[in-house]
């Protein structure tokens, strides 16, 4: 805007200033932009440095949807701290038992999924989600907690599935463990043999609280009986990952430089 100087009457107007030269335009270097991660942490297990592990039961969602209070008798009898992975809906069948369930800060909730799907064979993003969002949902209506930690059915995961649980604010955890409990020729000693002699610092244990079928409920008492006589520190899942180190993304040594990540005990 140019400058208007009045004198009495008389109004001066300077001169226009010539434009400048256009200046050549200076780009910065392009910066590379990085790489999405898609990539989330598969947990089966904590540090082997500590004399601790967790035991874990699922309840699944089955037709019946059973419950074998057994199981949750003997945790509360021993004084034993437990991750219970709750399908939406085994919640939604069983609102009391959930309710119950809560009232002990031992017991830790985890998602098992709504349905008990195959996870890697549902296809759509958006229903897997809903799988894992539903449950959070079912769990926290009737408990107010929400779950930190996702075990998938079957035991099938893989990264895809891993992410998308990610997505729902949930961490990927498996197992070292299998308890083999719903195998049906199996007894209750083997299944005390088998945990004992394969229980290692930092295990996750599965079992199963849904079953009245299964042993579990005869093993559980002996189970914990030796695992203490062994020295390990029955804990939650929470307690068991509380010093570890979270996976960051990095890229890989692969031409397609894909992304992956490591749980670091």
């Amino acid at each position: 805007m140019l400058a208007v100087l009045t004198l009495g009457a008389c109004a001066w107007t300077p001169p226009e200033e010539p434009a400048p030269p256009p200046r050549e335009e200076v780009r910065a270097p392009e910066q590379p932009q990085p790489i999405a991660c898609r990539t989330a942490p598969i947990v089966t297990n904590g540090s082997r440095q500590r004399m601790r592990i967790a035991l874990t039961f699922d309840a699944c969602t089955t037709r019946k949807n059973e419950y074998d209070e057994r199981v949750i008798q003997t945790l509360l009898e021993t004084s034993t701290p437990a991750t219970l992975f709750i399908g939406g809906g085994w919640a939604q069948a069983n609102p009391k038992r959930m309710q119950e369930l809560a009232q002990y800060p031992g017991f830790e909730f985890g998602n098992h999924t709504f349905t008990h799907a195959h996870m890697p064979q549902v296809k759509d993003d958006a229903r897997m989600l809903e799988e894992l969002q539903g449950t959070q949902r079912a769990v926290y209506d009737l408990t107010g907690r929400i779950p930190r930690y996702f075990r998938p059915p079957f035991g099938e995961v893989d990264n895809r599935v891993a992410w998308i649980a990610s997505q729902a604010q949930l961490t990927t955890l498996n197992f070292d463990l299998p308890s083999g409990d719903p195998d049906g020729t199996t007894t209750a000693k083997r299944v005390v043999d088998w945990v004992l002699k394969k229980a290692a610092p930092g295990g996750i244990v599965v079992m199963h609280m849904n079953h009245k079928k299964f042993p579990t409920a005869a093993a559980l008492p002996d189970i914990i009986k030796g695992l203490r006589k062994r020295g390990f520190e029955l804990v939650t899942v929470a307690t068991l990952l509380e010093d570890t180190e979270w996976p960051t993304c990095k890229p890989s040594n692969a031409p397609e430089q894909t992304l992956v990540a490591e749980v670091i005990p």
